[in-house]
């Protein structure tokens, strides 16, 4: 029995963890849940320390800091008939779809807002580099916040009828990159399945990153998809600008389809799941 224990911690040992190891992870695509406090504790039990997350305007303030837990607040914007995709919460309590920039403003002096998005121009039928989003992206400029914007496809039963497929080509984000060069951009989902658009613009804007939530769930796509998007974004020299999200999946199984990429080393596993988002996050 002791040789056996022995022999179990040398392999341990060899694959670089330990029994008391755990993964750290900044999670930077999360959406707000009907018991926040339960969301939270579940997530710290995986190793989360940091959120960024945006959903209706009231339940968002029901996320707080704590000694063990990070929060940042987001803006989302446009909300297609005043209400968020899926849960249809009201977003803010005057059912605006698009929120008056002065109060914007103001929330962000506050520091009650870190970064604009999820921005759901998609949803609305509208392109990222729409100029109705114009001045939310000059406060995002001015004020170094970073800019989630959704991008790809989307599930059923969202409640936006408006909403166009075709507007989450990761392409059209092209002249919002060029009006607003100092502004922190990420690509939500990684515009799967304009993958190869999404490769394309990382490579034409350097500042440019993308998170893989959604698409790291097995239920939404196959884990041997996952694994060639994955592939293709380590194999375009991508791996410090991809970070980890949840979008709300089961945290554990949205971690695990990480750690189970075996070409995947374990220091480019820790850039996925919080040193990329440090560096893109570093105001904040």
């Amino acid at each position: 029995m002791l040789k056996y224990f022995v022999l179990l911690m040398f392999v341990a040992a060899g694959a670089g963890i330990t029994s008391n190891e755990q993964q750290k992870v900044f999670d930077v695509h999360l959406h707000g849940s009907s018991n926040p406090s339960e969301q939270l504790d579940e997530l710290q039990k995986a190793g989360v320390y940091k959120i960024a997350v945006s959903t209706s305007w009231d339940l968002q303030q029901r996320y707080n800091n704590s000694d063990s837990l990070k929060v940042l607040s987001g803006l989302m914007v446009p909300c297609p008939n005043g209400k968020v995709p899926y849960s249809l919460q009201t977003c803010f309590s005057n059912n605006q779809e698009w929120p008056a920039i002065e109060w914007v403003e103001e929330q962000i002096i506050k520091k009650r807002i870190h970064f604009i998005g999820e921005v759901l121009s998609q949803y609305h039928g509208v392109s990222s580099s729409d100029s109705l989003l114009f001045p939310y992206y000059h406060l995002a400029e001015k004020y170094q916040l970073p800019v989630g914007i959704h991008t790809g496809s989307a599930g059923p039963d969202h409640g936006c009828p408006n909403f166009s497929e075709e507007m989450g080509n990761p392409k059209l984000m092209n002249e919002l990159m060029i009006r607003f060069p100092k502004m922190k951009v990420w690509i939500m989902h990684s515009g799967v399945p304009y993958l190869l658009e999404t490769i394309e613009m990382m490579k034409k804007y350097p500042g440019l990153y993308t998170d893989i939530s959604a698409i790291n769930n097995p239920h939404i796509l196959q884990p041997a998809e996952f694994s060639k998007v994955m592939k293709q974004l380590i194999e375009n020299g991508l791996e410090d600008r991809i970070m980890f999200g949840s979008d709300n999946g089961k945290i554990d199984v949205m971690i695990n389809s990480i750690n189970n990429l075996d070409y995947l080393t374990k220091k480019q596993k820790d850039k996925i799941f919080y040193k990329n988002a440090e560096t893109f996050f570093r105001y904040w």
